[in-house]
């Protein structure tokens, strides 16, 4: 692990195969790419499930450059915490000046003493809290990554937060650079690299010059609690050439429709409620008013509007072309991770000021935000909390679009 990054250029077309030989049911998400709604992957809504031994034949085109990635979507806290996952890079037809590209998955693993993968998967105390935390860090699968390079050179760093559920805090060390794409969406103009705060299934592409001396190291640094350590390590050679003087050019925009006027726009509450010190006193499971305690004995910890399951009918239900706004509150003690399949949306700052692109965006707790998109994309689309122990608990709903 991980799985073999899958690399294809814009407007090209992809088609796997996928044969499943894991002794449970499973499907393959193909994170944040504009996907014909029946290749999305998501059991009961999209496809249905692929059984033991069964396959599924996945082929769709790739309208927008950038990095996504491709995960399991049934049992997705136990399959996606034993690795199965990789990534899925997007090439743009000119890519930008850089001496090497390369892809950073970040993930945790539970481990026991004896370094294997802790069995306790579906943990209520995980599910009800702040989900599957690991207590061992890779990258690429590798908990000691590390690769050479050369003072000066320039980088293009992939980074994906392939986790269950832990946000991570990250820093350059050595690297000096510029955040130039969200999700796989470019920005209008590259920003400074700070501190990067990365949620669960979030992309960060980076352009950075690596200013560490020969002889010395450049890193990713993970910033925790318990201290901060180098995730990913460069050790650094000689300079082949002048350090560069300039900011990266913007990437090229990929043809996505942007948000309407949002005066217009209809609007749409999902509250967000449960979860350990939540205080919610029960929710509807299986069409009937469910008492908490019956709820947690259910694996049901979370609800979206009073409801914690997923719902016959959808939150809202768009016309193609229409510009929605979704109004989100999250009343739990606890962040999540909110992403929306097949479309990009905008974080509402004011009634003139919109975020940037992206499918996933990271809510606290106690805030409240809302998110714009176009809905033009036709079929049944899943909206869920990408901590995946949440999603399995509750915090699951869907829009229809068409």
């Amino acid at each position: 692990m991980p799985g073999p990054t899958i690399r294809v250029r814009q407007g090209e077309r992809l088609d796997r195969v996928f044969l499943n030989n894991l002794p449970q049911p499973s499907t393959i998400h193909w994170h944040g790419i504009r996907i014909d709604n029946a290749m999305d992957g998501v059991p009961e809504l999209t496809q249905s499930a692929v059984p033991p031994g069964g396959s599924f034949d996945y082929g769709f085109t790739l309208p927008d450059a950038g990095t996504y990635w491709y995960h399991p979507h049934n049992r997705t806290w136990e399959q996606l915490a034993r690795g199965l996952y990789g990534a899925l890079i997007v090439e743009e037809p000119e890519g930008p000046d850089v001496d090497r590209d390369e892809v950073l998955l970040i993930d945790d693993w539970r481990l026991t003493e004896t370094a294997e993968i802790a069995e306790d998967f579906g943990a209520m105390h995980d599910w009800s809290h702040g989900g599957r935390i690991g207590n061992w860090i890779t990258v690429n699968g590798n908990g000691y990554w590390s690769s050479e390079a050369r003072q000066n050179d320039r980088l293009r760093l992939r980074l994906i937060n392939a986790s269950n559920a832990r946000i991570f805090s990250l820093s350059l060390k050595g690297l000096s650079g510029w955040v130039v794409a969200l999700d796989g969406q470019p920005l209008d103009v590259p920003e400074a690299a700070g501190q990067l705060v990365v949620a669960p299934a979030q992309r960060v592409d980076l352009i950075v010059d690596v200013t560490a001396d020969a002889g010395s190291e450049a890193s990713l640094v993970s910033h925790e609690r318990g201290g901060s350590y180098a995730v990913a390590v460069y050790r650094v050679g000689p300079a082949a050439a002048d350090r560069r003087t300039e900011a990266p050019e913007p990437l090229p925009a990929n043809p996505l429709s942007l948000p309407g006027p949002l005066t217009t726009a209809r609007t749409v509450d999902l509250v967000m409620d449960g979860g350990a010190m939540g205080g919610m006193r029960g929710a509807v499971l299986n069409g009937q008013d469910t008492d908490i305690r019956t709820l947690v004995s259910q694996g049901k910890a979370w609800a979206f509007n009073g409801q914690a399951e997923m719902t016959d009918t959808p939150l809202l239900s768009a016309r193609t072309g229409e510009t929605i706004r979704i109004r989100m509150d999250n009343r739990t003690r606890w962040p999540h991770a909110m992403h929306l399949h097949g479309h990009h949306f905008r974080q509402v700052l004011d009634e003139e000021r919109m975020g940037p692109l992206r499918d996933t965006l990271l809510m606290q707790s106690g805030e409240t935000t809302e998110i714009a998109f176009v809905a033009d994309n036709p079929g049944n689309w899943l909206l869920h909390c990408h901590m995946v122990e949440h999603s399995a608990a509750g915090m699951m709903t869907w829009l229809r679009v068409g």
